[in-house]
């Protein structure tokens, strides 16, 4: 391929010449990196796309003309089917505009042109211009809610893991002190079979639940088995829920070990209900809904099952890429003919993702009865993990030779390397975007908001050649703009806000597109510092966002204020040299001295307060009422809270750059559910903070 027509194709790939790196000087790719990525990508279908007179699909935002060019020549014929089944047609020359027809409904339609024997389809998809958002928040009022990582929680009755019983509970906890929503962690389906891998941002698929949040006491068929009732008075499983309700983190293991045998002896009970059963009826609609991408799902984690106990198989590679190739993929004759002797086993994962699902949208329910404007709020992970049973089942949607991450800064200067395949947007488009729309439906079911980790993957991602480091890679760019709209179109449909995790380096051309889409950002109060260092007031922070003290990727506020987080990476070895954490103490202690004064400034801090010296080295209750009292006067229309910071605690959830130095996704809070509500400085602190967001 010559030098010009390589360009082209890398520019046609939507692969960035260069970036802005941390000194905010622009860097160029090397050509190397560049070829590295195109040849990651399928050329035959970019080609067949360019070549086609109609491109797959086409988005259109709003009211007004819709046009579309027509590429090629000679005469075509054109129909057009709307989603209720209306029927226009027509003829259009090629390098001509052809005019949809007027007053095209939103939704999605499908264009089809013909010339001869040759067919092509395009699918046309008109979107609102912005997400939906609550009419209470609409209305100006201000809300707010906790943000709780689910397996943090404990509580007398769970199994060593937070559950959906714990979250309906402490829905009515929340709504009775003035809350009006909970925000989740990702909920997606991990590995069962491989317990240990628990990060909830590297899943094995983000269409289904990760089915260790089942309340098992809830499950009927569970309390109806006598062999299961025989299981659960046995003093071996007794003891070892004992020390999984006990253990300071969670243990997976343990936890899956204990809930997949129960759940086991609650299907077999299951089997035996009649099929005209209620029950069983609503499983067997769950099963027909849920299709192929569900079937393989359950096929994916029954085989995990087996698989993992074959000592031949490659130790420490979870998933499929570990096993021989004859089962690298669903269509593939051996898997094929594994799953058609294996369909009670899979019929069995099914009912555990259905038993699931019921009990998360008993929980929305739940929320909705209560009162609550958005009542629980998902969040979306950027991708999926390398052997995960989406890249199993649908290999072609994702680029395996290739990871996502961020490029380098100053902590990391090798980058950041996730290990999750990209998705390829070429491939998403030939597919009329029907993979990201069958995403942002399953993610927006049952709940009021969904959260998008890392918002600009909507615009790019840091693709990195397979085998490279992290500062090997370039920016790879989506249709941002189509991914929006469908968004908004999505968001309306099923009436659920968007808000954006857009914390870090965020680029400038996708600002102005959040806002306009309706799309809520993200204000974490450490970062909320003008460019002199002065943390804003409460007044500046904007209405279309949602505020919070600190996220699962950083300390808590106690962490924060004692440095706990800065001790903890030293212990780990996270920073290059003694120079680089010493001007990290001095930066936290400037943090420290400039939000107590906003904190003065805005009245937060009492005027006993005003008039001492806070104290500088350790967090005291009356700081952490002021801190909240601050976040609560902020004039961001959601405000997120976590509860280890209403009592105290000082350990982190997950510390960015690590994987074996720290035990990430494990740390539970150290009180029960019931004990944290039943503490009067707790009970007080919340009350306050709703007085505060009713009283602006």
């Amino acid at each position: 391929m010559k030098v010009s027509q390589r360009n082209k194709a890398v520019s046609a790939a939507g692969i960035a010449p260069s970036f802005i790196n941390v000194d905010g000087e622009e860097q160029a790719i090397s050509d190397e990196t560049r070829q590295q990525l195109l040849a990651v990508m399928d050329l035959d279908r970019l080609a067949e796309q360019e070549a086609a007179p109609v491109p797959p699909a086409k988005v259109f935002r709003g009211p007004g003309k819709r046009e579309m060019a027509v590429e090629g020549s000679g005469t075509f014929h054109w129909r057009l089917t709307t989603e209720k089944g209306k029927t226009f047609t027509g003829e259009v020359a090629g390098g001509e505009t052809l005019t949809l027809p007027p007053r095209l409904a939103q939704g999605y339609h499908q264009l089809t042109l013909t010339q001869g024997e040759r067919q092509w389809d395009s699918r046309i998809i008109i979107t609102p211009r912005r997400c939906y958002e609550p009419e209470a928040l609409r209305a100006g009022e201000k809300r707010w809610g906790a943000l709780v990582q689910l397996y943090t929680l404990r509580s007398e009755n769970n199994w060593g893991i937070g559950d959906f019983g714990d979250l309906e509970k402490m829905l009515a906890e929340i709504a009775e002190r003035g809350g009006d929503f909970i925000g989740l962690n990702p909920l997606h389906a991990l590995y069962p079979a491989n317990p240990e891998g628990a990060s909830p941002y590297s899943p094995s698929s983000r269409r289904w639940l990760n089915v260790l949040y089942i309340d098992v006491a809830q499950v009927e068929d569970f309390q109806q088995s006598k062999a299961a009732q025989r299981w659960w008075k046995t003093v071996k499983t007794q003891r070892a829920l004992e020390k999984a309700r006990d253990s300071e983190w969670v243990e997976y293991a343990l936890v899956a070990r204990l809930k997949l045998e129960a759940l086991r002896l609650a299907w077999m009970q299951f089997r035996q209900r009649d099929a005209q059963d209620d029950a069983m009826l609503a499983f067997e609609a769950f099963v027909r809904e849920g299709g192929d991408n569900l079937w393989y799902q359950a096929a994916y984690d029954a085989l995990q099952c087996e698989k993992s106990a074959d000592d031949t198989l490659r130790v420490g590679w979870p998933g499929w890429p570990g096993w021989p190739e004859a089962w690298h993929n669903t269509q593939l004759p051996a898997v094929q003919s594994w799953c058609d002797e294996h369909v009670d086993e899979i019929r069995c994962w099914m009912w555990f993702q259905w038993l699931a699902h019921r009990q998360f949208a008993q929980c929305w329910q739940r929320s909705q009865q209560l009162g609550m404007a958005v009542g629980l709020y998902r969040d979306l992970a950027v991708g999926v993990a390398e052997g995960s049973a989406e890249t199993w089942h649908d290999p072609e949607l994702y680029r395996m030779k290739a990871s996502v991450g961020a490029p380098p800064d100053r902590l990391g200067p090798l980058g950041q390397n996730w290990g999750l395949p990209p998705m390829d947007p070429h491939v998403m488009l030939a597919r009329g975007y029907q993979p990201f729309i069958d995403l942002l439906r399953a993610n927006m079911r049952d709940c009021g908001a969904l959260r998008i980790d890392h918002v600009m993957a909507m615009l790019r991602l840091w693709w990195i050649p397979y085998g490279e480091t992290a500062d090997k890679g370039a920016y790879v760019f989506y249709p941002v703009d189509d991914l929006l709209a469908i968004m908004a179109l999505e968001s309306q449909r099923q009436r659920c806000m968007v808000i954006g995790e857009d914390l870090g380096t965020v680029p400038k051309e996708i600002i102005g597109k959040l806002r306009n889409n309706g799309i809520f950002s993200w204000k974490v109060l450490w970062f909320e510092q003008e460019r002199n260092g002065a943390y804003r007031l409460p007044q500046s922070y904007p209405r279309q966002s949602i505020a919070s003290a600190s996220t699962h990727d950083l300390p808590t506020l106690s962490g924060f204020w004692e440095a706990g987080d800065l001790a903890l990476g030293e212990k780990l070895g996270l920073y290059p040299n003694e120079k680089v954490l010493k001007q990290l103490h001095e930066q936290r202690a400037r943090q420290k001295k400039t939000l107590t004064k906003a904190l003065r400034q805005a009245g937060a801090l009492a005027e006993k307060q005003q008039e001492e010296e806070v104290d500088t080295q350790a967090m005291t209750p009356a700081l952490n009422q002021a801190i909240h009292a601050f976040l609560a006067k902020t004039n961001s229309a959601l405000l997120g809270l976590q509860p280890e910071d209403w009592i105290g605690m000082t350990t982190p959830v997950n510390v960015p750059g690590t994987v074996n130095e720290y035990p990430n996704w494990r740390r539970r809070l150290s009180v029960t559910l019931e004990a944290l509500f039943a503490d009067d400085e707790v009970d007080r602190l919340l009350k306050e903070v709703s007085r505060q967001r009713n009283s602006q």
